[in-house]
């Protein structure tokens, strides 16, 4: 914080401390020094004022000045060896910011020291150590949690890291690059060029893939509609697409809710996601570590 004071704030504050320092000094010299006429050291004194106001005054105790004294003499002590003078650094050259940095180098070494038990080591491996599993489990709520929940069954717009239905894929090599490079999911809006009529039996049809509620002519249409509009991003089965991040529309999980109206709300104005690169906070082996706790999260591990 001093290194971002200027030549007048650095001089402004170091005069106030060393004339309040000195002020100090001269009170304590002024309250303790013997006046004309004073009784002994320890007496009463009976002040009388206006004559009939009294005021009984007892000396203050020697070692109690002798201790304001010491006050003042560790506190010019402390000026020398750290800051507290402006720009001053002090002797010793400490500061918050350096023993902040100093604390967090300790903790970054012993945290690399505790990761490097793992180094080496596939992410089908580490799904089946328990120790991992539980130092990966500490890394999911520091990082996936806020999103994912702590159970990691997701929430609207989030995905269910819990159940088999992968957006990008399940091998162990997916589930690393979606965490290390993260991933940017986009579904574009259709309200400009869907008729309504239209956009109705096509939203029935994908909200139940096997047994859309239209009759026979209409679904057809309606799944014509969707090899049109809709087959290339998630297939021409609805199974989706893991190189897009394209759903499976053909099952009964939903990202961003499975009823009419979400479903119409996602075909008509489109949805945005994204998963955030963790590359740059994290290292390869704690990206493994998470990619290891999901892939058993999932079940893929019992597999």
């Amino acid at each position: 914080m001093n290194e971002m004071l200027g030549p007048a704030w650095t001089a402004f504050i170091s005069v106030l401390v060393v004339v309040n320092i000195i002020g100090c000094l001269w009170l304590i010299w002024w309250t303790a020094r013997p006046r004309v006429g004073e009784e002994a050291e320890g007496a009463e004194k009976n002040h009388v004022w206006d004559e009939d106001l009294k005021e009984l005054n007892n000396p203050m105790p020697r070692w109690w000045l002798n201790l304001f004294v010491i006050t003042v003499v560790f506190a010019l002590g402390y000026l020398v060896f750290f800051p507290g003078l402006g720009n001053f650094a002090g002797t010793l050259g400490w500061s918050q910011s350096g023993q902040h940095d100093q604390r967090l180098a300790t903790v970054q070494a012993q945290r690399d020291a505790f990761y490097a038990t793992f180094d080496g080591r596939d992410v089908v491996e580490l799904a089946g150590d328990l120790d991992a599993v539980q130092a990966a489990s500490r890394l999911f709520a520091d990082n996936c949690a806020g999103c994912h929940g702590p159970s990691g069954q997701g929430a609207l717009g989030f995905p269910n890291l819990a159940d088999k239905d992968w957006l990008y894929g399940h091998e162990p090599a997916q589930i690393v690059a979606s965490i290390a490079n993260g991933r940017q999911g986009v579904m574009p809006p259709f309200l400009a060029t869907l008729d309504p009529a239209v956009a109705d039996d096509l939203i029935a049809l994908v909200s139940n893939w096997k047994e859309p509620p239209l009759p026979q002519a209409r679904r057809a249409a309606a799944e014509q509609k969707f090899k049109v509009t809709c087959a290339a991003c998630h297939g021409q089965d609805a199974r989706g697409n893991p190189l897009l991040g394209a759903p499976n529309l053909s099952d009964d999980i939903w990202l961003h809710g499975g009823s009419t109206e979400q479903i119409r709300q996602t075909v008509m104005f489109g949805r945005q996601g994204a998963m955030p690169a963790h590359k740059q906070r994290l290292s390869e082996t704690e990206i493994r570590l998470l990619a290891a706790y999901v892939y058993r999260l999932s079940g893929q591990a019992d597999q």
